[in-house]
């Protein structure tokens, strides 16, 4: 076609990473049944062009790519409701998770967010559980994060988790963390072990403990007036590709987590796993933000993910 209707799609992280691979089965989908009435493009790692991880939200917003993805903490100061599922140790494992978030949850999130940001949100990418690694001693207890200064993503709830724990959290985008990493400049950081590896935390970070404090999603979002644009039959097209991507990306990141564990002991790390005791007193150590946060948010979205 002279003029094909254009779809770039782009992320923050290399072409091999999960997030990637699905992004690219979206666009072999949607190129599949459309061919040449549509031309797709894609930036793996918007970080390779200087550009902030965080800034793929405002690239996505104003229309310059169409659609993208980010951790939905990165979304709490303009949508607070979002801050919900910040909350440490809310779901038990990637079933309940999964449920919530594909569930009532997740639509009361989505509407939340199309409510005051100019995204269409089509679906939710795992970021999954999110483990400790740091460059001082081994986490056992709260009582190890004594003086640690750590990264966080940007959300007031998750700095108050760790300010519950007795670390110190310093908010920052991920690009600012690598580099103070790297530089010895900040003591710890929290993510999923297959982030760690990506960004080569590991190298950096001797201790690696498994405590499963937050589990995140990342919203699949899109240029709200270019989708609204679309023919129905392209909307739908990108629906479906959107709802088989997630699929694909989790049951990649299940994988991921295992291959990055190891990567981690390759290079000559210390991971522990919290047992059941000392998962408890973590616990217990951040149950004053529960209250806080009925406080804030109401019981609404505490009703919706099943938590009491």
């Amino acid at each position: 076609m002279a003029n094909p209707i254009v779809i770039r799609m782009g992320g923050y992280g290399p072409p091999t990473t999960g997030f990637s691979q699905a992004m690219k089965l979206i666009g072999d989908k949607l190129v599949a049944q459309f061919g040449d009435r549509i031309d797709v493009k894609y930036v793996w790692n918007i970080m390779d062009f200087g550009y902030k991880a965080e800034e793929i939200l405002w690239l996505v917003e104003s229309g310059i790519l169409t659609l993208g993805y980010q951790s939905s903490s990165y979304l709490t100061d303009r949508v607070p409701e979002l801050s919900f599922v910040d909350m440490p140790f809310l779901f038990e494992n990637n079933d309940h998770a999964r449920g919530a978030m594909d569930g009532a949850l997740g639509k009361r999130l989505v509407q939340a967010i199309e409510s005051k940001v100019n995204f269409r949100i089509l679906g939710w990418y795992e970021n999954g559980f999110r483990q400790i690694s740091n460059r001082v001693r081994t986490v056992r207890t709260p009582s190890d994060f004594k003086a640690m200064t750590i990264r966080v993503l940007p959300s007031k709830i998750q700095a108050r988790t760790f300010e519950l724990l007795g670390a110190k959290p310093m908010i920052m985008d991920l690009t600012d963390a690598i580099r103070m990493i790297k530089a010895s400049e900040i003591d710890a950081q929290e993510n999923p072990l297959t982030n760690t590896v990506t960004y080569g935390v590991h190298k950096f970070h001797r201790f690696h403990t498994i405590s499963n404090h937050f589990y995140i999603s990342r919203p699949i979002f899109l240029h709200q007036p270019t989708f609204d644009a679309w023919p129905d039959d392209l909307k739908a097209a990108m629906q479906k590709a959107v709802n088989e991507s997630v699929a694909f990306q989790r049951g990649l990141h299940v994988k991921e987590e295992l291959d990055a564990e190891n990567a981690i002991k390759a290079e000559g790390c210390e991971i522990v796993e919290l047992d059941g005791a000392q998962h408890d007193a973590f616990a217990k150590a951040v149950q004053p933000i529960y209250a806080e946060a009925r406080k804030d948010l109401g019981n609404e979205l505490f009703d919706l993910a099943g938590t009491k």
